[in-house]
């Protein structure tokens, strides 16, 4: 246990911890109710053993509503789901957009060095529009809206105004490929489609026309009625339509085809949906997770209040594509005046050198970015505070996966007295169950707490808390909450829902993360997935997506399997495809080249494997399914011994050699050497 704990060293105190939002609070909560609560940690055990925490967010976040609740939480459709706030009748969009003036909403930038605000009143105004032309075209309160399009200002209206209309909206980044979209559309049937054309990334001009033609050629036999084409994103040139396919218009003709109607909200249900988004796919095609407005609405405002003090006078920059759930968790900072950044294109384009500097000149008080991108920047020498001044940087907040304590102090000695701090929740929730808390201390390589209102606690193998133990175990969450999923789409019974959270301790939400708790600091440092989903870079993916993509390699490749790997020396994880071959077929460079086309193509470039081994088994259990767990354990440094349930067990023992990739890689070099 001290060897677990021996890097996490204070390295930020608060210098006015009475100042923050959550303090202010958490006083307000003491006067409403004569109690005597004393810190985070006492405000943590109220907010998750009365019920009356959420009313008490509802009043003092102010939610805009029509018809007030009738209570605060009900028995749900499910014993573990609850129904909360019943009787009431808001809009997610109407709340978000409750600021009407001349104050900057949105800075939309790109990495060509384009750099355009628009006010509140702007935003309102683009909102207005679009949602008129939807209503014009047909579209209708649960009706869904899909998005094959950048970080930008544009994807931002498309979300409001699907959401003001009372339709669900999703999106996908322009990365990802024709399979992986349609994985994910086909279900949900969207009834329009808004797509980029022409997109520019690290400085390449990338023709999108191809793909999006033939992904909305697909939807139409699932619904799809109108298709939007977005000019393109470096000259504002306007796409040329394509004859073949009906109702196909560009952005500034369909939104010419609305009236004048004024914005008005759809009333609906706290509980009604608002986006979807998707599992990683390790079990097959990606899940449907819809999420409730009111559920993203409440929490994301508590989140940006207690975790970040979101105000006016903020300014807030989480670099992220559409296609990540961070995305959709920053649109409520809208809500409190803050200042959002959409920023599309690549962090090292021209150089990294001017992607500090733009954010250092923009004023973001709030920057969300990944452990990768930290890493990056140490490892290329780069100094921030020689680059540009950040005077009003106040939070740097890192997700998407572990950082690290030597990562959190070299961070912390780049950018000063900042707020270093790390947050991990998921597309699951679209929010976070342990979090950063602005008037505790932070130490190297601890997330500081739980999150307000979220039950969390560390099981073991058996279902016994052992948070206290400094073990290791599984992140859990022992009580309902409001941005669980409602339902996952087309999901009967429940059934997919169940076993996604349910099936493992009945009755309590299994996060699969791997978690342990300092029981002298209260920190919690996250050490990684338990189960099967890939995680480089902080970019999540299941296995199934890539072997979905290749099954065209049916003829050569008798079997694959897909895991990762992240060694205690190791500051991030890797993703190793492992390919066993049909007979008198080899693995040669020539198929490892057609494979990485093949899923870069298909999915996007995160997704191509680090390395492509050929091997002669592929471990199954003895109910015919891939153990991708064991082996990722396997190469990644634990000596497992095969439980009963593995069928070819000896298959085990190849993958141990992996585990010492330099060497490894190091002896294959010699050989192709040997053979020259």
């Amino acid at each position: 246990m001290d060897s677990q704990f021996a890097l996490s060293r204070l390295i930020w105190r608060n210098k006015d911890p009475s100042n923050c939002r959550v303090e202010s609070f958490r006083r307000w909560v003491n006067r409403k109710h004569g109690l005597q609560l004393k810190d985070y940690h006492e405000l943590h055990k109220y907010s998750i053993t009365e019920w009356t925490f959420w009313q008490d967010l509802w009043q003092y976040l102010n939610i805009i509503y029509s018809v007030p609740p009738e209570k605060i939480v009900s028995e749900g459709r499910m014993p573990e789901v609850r129904n909360w706030f019943p009787g009431s009748r808001l809009n997610y969009a109407e709340n978000v957009l409750r600021f009407n003036g001349d104050n900057i909403a949105v800075t939309s930038a790109r990495e060509t060095g384009s750099v355009r605000h628009y006010t509140f009143r702007e935003l309102r105004e683009m909102v207005r529009q679009l949602a008129a032309a939807l209503r014009t075209n047909g579209l209708q309160k649960g009706d869904r809206v899909a998005a094959i399009t950048t970080n930008s200002i544009d994807a931002i209206v498309f979300a409001l105004a699907t959401a003001s209309v009372g339709a669900v909206f999703s999106s996908t980044a322009t990365d990802m490929g024709v399979q992986g979209i349609l994985d994910r559309y086909r279900q949900i049937q969207p009834k329009f489609v808004f797509a980029e054309t022409e997109v520019v990334y690290a400085g390449k001009t990338v023709d999108l026309m191809s793909k999006v033609l033939q992904v909305v050629r697909d939807l139409q036999a699932h619904g799809l009625q109108g298709v939007i084409l977005l000019p393109s994103t470096k000259t504002g040139a306007q796409p040329q339509l394509p004859a073949d396919v009906p109702n196909c218009r560009t952005l500034a003709a369909f939104l010419a085809s609305g009236d004048a109607r004024p914005l008005t909200f759809e009333q609906v249900p706290f509980d009604h949906p608002v986006y979807i988004l998707y599992s990683s796919g390790t079990t097959g095609v990606p899940k449907c997770i819809v999420h409730c407005g009111g559920g993203l609405l409440i929490n994301g405002l508590k989140e940006g209040a207690f975790g970040y003090n979101m105000s006016p006078e903020e300014c807030y920059f989480q670099y992220t594509t559409t296609g990540w759930m961070m995305w959709n968790a920053m649109i409520p900072a809208l809500t409190h005046g803050t200042r959002l950044i959409a920023y599309d294109g690549s962090p090292f384009h021209p150089n990294v050198q001017t992607f500090l500097k733009f954010i250092s000149d923009q004023g973001a008080t709030i920057w969300g970015t990944s452990p990768r991108f930290l890493v990056e920047l140490q490892s290329a020498g780069i100094s921030p505070l020689k680059l540009a001044p950040f005077d009003s940087l106040r939070i740097l907040m890192s997700t998407g996966s572990p950082l690290t304590a030597p990562m959190f102090e070299w961070t912390q000695a780049a950018f000063g007295d900042v707020h270093v701090c790390s947050v991990s929740g998921g597309t699951d929730i679209c929010a976070g169950f342990v979090t950063a808390v602005p008037s505790m201390p932070t130490y190297a390589g601890e997330i500081q707490a739980k999150s307000l209102g979220m039950a969390v606690e560390i099981y073991d193998h058996d279902g016994k808390n052992i948070e206290g133990t400094g073990l290791p175990g599984e992140l859990v969450c022992t009580r309902p909450h409001p941005s669980m999923p409602v339902y996952f789409w087309a999901d009967r019974n429940d059934e997919k829902y169940r076993n996604a959270y349910f099936k493992r301790y009945p009755g309590v939400w299994h996060h699969g993360d791997f978690i342990v708790k300092n029981p002298k600091t209260q920190g919690f440092i996250i050490l990684g997935r338990s189960d099967g989903v890939l995680n480089p870079s902080g970019v999540r993916f299941g296995s199934s997506e890539i072997y979905s993509v290749l099954d065209v390699f049916r003829d050569e490749i008798d079997d694959t399997l897909c895991i990762g790997q992240r060694r205690p020396e190791d500051k991030d994880e890797r993703v190793l495809l492992f390919v066993k071959m049909r007979p008198g077929r080899r693995c040669d460079d020539g198929l490892k080249a057609r494979i990485r086309d093949t899923i870069r193509k298909g999915l996007s470039a995160r997704h191509v494997p680090s390395y492509i081994f050929e091997i002669h088994d592929i471990p199954y259990t003895v109910n015919n399914k891939k153990i991708e767990i064991a082996v990722k354990q396997i190469v990644s440094g634990s000596n497992l011994k095969p439980s009963g349930t593995v069928a070819n067990p000896e298959s085990l023992q190849e993958y141990y050699q992996f585990r010492h990739l330099e060497k490894l890689l190091a002896g294959e070099g010699a050989k192709a050497k040997a053979k020259l």
